[in-house]
């Protein structure tokens, strides 16, 4: 499972992410997409950890918490849908 982090300051850095994250379990992996066209973050992130319960407790205890100065989305990450040409977008 992977987590989405949503409602990111800017100035997030995955070292910040994987520590807030660290308090849960083990981080297995963290991303904070950048915008294509200009390279800047894009206030969102992926979070995997190595344990699922770690993750579903990361989630329930950070929902809508205030973390660098934004009120945070937490939640399990949906793939994005299919496009007509087979593509995934993620």
């Amino acid at each position: 499972m992977t987590i989405y982090v949503g409602n990111l300051s800017f100035d997030a850095e995955v070292e910040d992410l994987q520590h807030l994250f660290a308090e849960y379990g083990s981080v297995s992996k963290c991303s904070l997409p950048l915008d294509r066209d200009t390279g800047r973050k894009r206030g969102f992130a992926f979070v995997e950890m190595a344990e699922a319960s770690a993750e579903t407790k990361a989630i329930s205890d950070l929902q809508d918490v205030e973390w660098m100065g934004r009120s945070i989305r937490v939640n399990k990450a949906e793939p994005r849908p299919t496009s007509a040409f087979g593509n995934s977008r993620w």
